[in-house]
């Protein structure tokens, strides 16, 4: 079994991170029809929210009934419930339900300092008679699997092995590898078809590139292509009465919509203030403004963007975050930056020798910002004077004598 666990590690996986779960969503579909058989419990290996959403929307779907969700679905964390409490509810019948649905996070929990041989015995004596009217699903999301298996983080793949042995031995395994590129792309265009839109193979790359193959960015950006190219054919938004092809997506669009597009100009920039380029940063800056529909009215945005990344730099200063997977710690939730900039911020971060040239920078922005608010003549002179003196060397304070020094000096 442990062979055959890292045989299936090893090599690559035909149809790449979503064959695992398009089979899981299969096996799920045919046993709520009758026409499969349904395994007491599974286990959601991986980070990959957009797969996760996938396979629970399945499970939702086939087992959840919406008017009965309250009596039949349970979401459990083992951080603040015992795995035999888990173990009791899905040995319990329901009264008001004929079929229970357990989800169950904080997998972790079971593989933290010790050996946990009770709650193992007590996992395998219940699935060694499991209640065929629930379903345990565990979510391992503690554990990152990338596109290609065979560059796994050595402790990621213990934890994988040790999942496998454990859990894998009574659960169906699935795993939520990362998205390749290649997946990304050919998964944007198909659903662009389904909305009957033509995504352009140039703009579907330009998609994935911007957002470094994040599927929840790329399935949100992605509905904000598909509004704006549906609205701008003039056709109605409803695509259950759509006949074929509507429109077509082009690259153009794809770098007018697509936040990630958006703002490798922004880090553009910002490599060229860190770099002290005043002429760089300063052609980027217009390049910026000539790009956007709004124009110098949208000197606001750009300062909340670039407060913002210094702040972010700040932050990876302050912490030491010399690599890209430790900046995923250092910025939490909500202040991230999308995969594809982590290498340059902290490239850019770096060339700041202390916490006292950021603090200084954001002071900038903050009297650059009050200096837009108070509605002056021309907005594009106080975005160019900020980008100037951001990318000029700090002046050292100069002395500031008074007269009285001036007289006891002489």
């Amino acid at each position: 079994m442990r062979a055959a666990r890292r045989a299936a590690l090893s090599g690559p996986r035909l149809g790449g991170s979503f064959a695992a779960v398009n089979r899981f969503v299969a096996e799920i579909d045919a046993a709520a029809a009758g026409s499969g058989r349904l395994r007491p419990g599974y286990v959601l290996a991986g980070d990959e929210i957009f797969l996760l959403d996938r396979c629970r929307a399945a499970v939702l779907k086939a087992f959840v009934p919406p008017d009965l969700r309250d009596f039949c679905l349970s979401d459990l964390d083992l951080a603040a419930t015992s795995i035999f409490e888990v173990l009791d509810r899905a040995q319990t019948p329901s009264l008001m339900a004929p079929f229970q649905v357990i989800f169950v996070r904080g997998v972790r929990q079971l593989y933290t300092r010790g050996a946990k041989k009770e709650e193992f015995a007590a996992l395998d004596r219940y699935f060694r008679s499991p209640n065929p009217q629930a379903l345990l699903l565990f979510i391992a999301d503690f554990l990152r699997i990338p596109a290609d298996a065979r560059r796994m983080d050595m402790d990621d793949k213990n934890r994988y092995e040790r999942l496998a042995e454990t859990l894998g031995e009574h659960c169906g395994l699935v795993e939520l590898a990362r998205v390749g590129e290649e997946y990304a792309m050919r998964w944007a265009v198909a659903a662009a078809l389904d909305a009957g839109l033509r995504l352009e193979p140039d703009a579907a790359r330009e998609l994935v590139d911007a957002l470094g193959a994040d599927m929840m960015l790329v399935s949100s950006e992605l509905e904000k292509l598909l509004l704006y190219a549906t609205g701008r054919a003039g056709v109605p938004t409803d695509r259950s009465s759509s006949v074929g092809l509507r429109g077509k997506i082009t690259l153009g669009d794809a770098e007018t919509m697509v936040l990630g597009a958006k703002q490798r100009s922004l880090y553009e920039l910002t490599d060229a203030i860190t770099a002290r380029d005043r002429v760089r940063a300063l052609a980027l800056l217009h390049g910026l403004l000539n790009s956007s529909d709004a124009g110098e009215d949208a000197a606001i945005g750009h300062l909340y963007m670039l407060a913002r990344t210094f702040r972010q730099m700040l932050v990876i200063l302050e912490k030491n975050v010399r690599d890209a997977r430790a900046i995923w710690q250092a910025l939490w939730q909500g202040f991230r930056i999308p995969p594809f900039a982590a290498d340059d911020l902290i490239r850019q971060a770096r060339r700041y020798k202390s916490r006292r040239e950021l603090t200084r920078a954001l002071r900038l922005v903050a009297r650059a910002d009050l200096e837009l608010r108070s509605s002056p003549p021309d907005k594009r002179l106080v975005l160019e004077r900020l980008i100037y003196e951001l990318a000029s060397e700090p002046k050292p304070a100069a002395l500031a004598w008074t007269p009285a020094q001036l007289s006891f000096e002489t």
